[in-house]
């Protein structure tokens, strides 16, 4: 099978990023000559799919839903699926289905090297990834074939504004114009009109909340003392809800305080940083506050609201996290690490496994050598440079995607057996 051409090929697209990614990524695969389907769910699946003809609008329950996936694989002879995320309920049992036919499945997700990269794997991602069955020797293994030199990431290239807008524009849609999908409902616990309220508020309250984070980083970093960082998620999150042994935000925060109020120095503080889409549903700092009290720790606790990581992290002692991509950073800066919840870089190399408490009295240095070799045979394999949500992203990110899905071979078979594409070098913007 040549990976230049999509003859003979038939996509089938699910759910998607919000915004108009895989109506892009659906004509360029309709260029090399293969043809194209998308289901769609909602209204908002709707609206950035603007290709009417490959539309297939799916109005039926959660529970006809297998039967009728089914039916369409047979009627549009299907050779691969395609989506965004493998764990929501109608992606999991599509999953399952296609597996069992051998049909190839295509899964986006935000990058594991977030945000210069997304990533880009076949069956599953996060917890059901490959990597989580590969070891650090297995990828250095594979990296002596290759000579290629890791790319650097720009130095500007951001989107979240327009992943906001594009949120709060797909849950409009859903609020609004979906009177055709009846059945639909939604794979997080709100409601749209709650999930839309809650986009709209966060893009209004974006100036408040910057200049409530930059008073907050301000007196941490002018503090003089030191600090361990807890890297926050949002509770929703599927990497949260699947691969993590907590159920609520909450249940991390107490087990945090807890193991820092036992082992650290009566001279260190502790920094939550929320994530940077934390959109309010719970209030975490309130949560954070009351732990505190709880444990006798209040003046040595401190809360952030999102913003970017790099001002914290360059002077943090350690960092905690459930799964967090944003481990990533924390160990490319060799600082000690320390994770509940699967996770693609859970590598007993450079992740702790130390108890808490002794974690924070004393933590235990990462293998900083076999992080890089990691990290480098992500950037090879799996990690395409783009992102979902700006022009400039879309664009970098088709210029090597769709040749990767073409490719026989998925990500990880193709840096073995030498068929992956030169990785393009990213320009470095000062």
């Amino acid at each position: 099978m040549s990976n230049t051409t999509g003859q003979k090929r038939v996509f089938l697209f699910l759910q998607g990023p919000h915004g108009p990614f895989f109506h892009r990524l659906g004509a360029m695969l309709r260029k090399t000559g293969a043809d194209v389907w998308r289901v769609g769910f909602n209204a908002g699946d709707r609206a950035f799919w603007f290709h009417p003809n490959s539309y297939i609008p799916f109005r039926g329950t959660p529970a006809e839903w297998p039967d009728v996936f089914t039916s369409l694989l047979d009627e549009k002879s299907v050779t691969d699926i395609v989506l965004y995320g493998d764990v929501r309920g109608i992606h999991a049992k599509a999953v399952e289905i296609a597996e069992s036919r051998g049909i190839c499945v295509h899964v986006f997700e935000e990058g594991y090297m977030r945000p210069y990269w997304v990533t880009y794997e076949r069956g599953g991602s996060n917890g059901h990834s490959e990597l989580m069955q590969t070891s650090v020797e297995d990828m250095q293994k594979a990296l002596a074939l290759s000579d290629m030199e890791a790319p650097l990431p720009p130095g500007h290239w951001g989107d979240m504004r327009q992943h906001m807008f594009y949120g709060a524009l797909y849950h409009w849609f859903v609020m609004f114009r979906n009177g055709d999908y009846r059945n639909f409902r939604p794979h997080r616990s709100l409601s749209v009109v709650q999930e839309f309220g809650l986009y709209v508020r966060r893009l209004l309250l974006m100036p408040a909340t910057w200049v409530d984070r930059m008073i907050s980083t301000a007196r941490i970093r002018l503090g003089g003392f030191p600090y361990h960082l807890a890297l926050m998620q949002l509770e929703h999150d599927s990497s949260f809800q699947k691969h993590s042994p907590f159920e609520t935000m909450p249940e991390f925060l107490e087990e945090v305080i807890t193991g820092f109020a036992k082992g650290a120095p009566g001279h260190h503080h502790l920094v939550f940083k929320a994530h940077p889409l934390e959109d309010g549903r719970v209030n975490m700092r309130r949560a954070v506050r009351k732990l505190a009290q709880k444990h006798g720790v209040t003046e040595r606790v401190h809360y952030v609201r999102g913003g970017k990581l790099a001002q914290l992290l360059n002077d943090a002692r350690t960092a905690v996290t459930v799964n967090s991509t944003a481990g990533q950073q924390v160990l490319w800066r060799g600082i000690p690490l320390k994770v509940f919840g699967d996770a693609v870089y859970a590598k007993p190399e450079f992740v702790s496994e130390q108890p808490l408490d002794a974690f924070f009295a004393q933590p235990s240095r990462p293998d900083n050598r076999a992080y890089k070799d990691y990290r480098r045979y992500l950037l090879e394999t799996s990690q395409v440079p783009g992102g979902f949500y700006s022009a400039r992203g879309r664009r970098q990110l088709l210029r090597q995607v769709v040749d990767m899905m073409l490719s026989p071979d998925d990500p990880y078979q193709a840096l073995i057996r030498g068929t992956a594409a030169p990785r393009q070098q990213l320009r470095v913007v000062h």
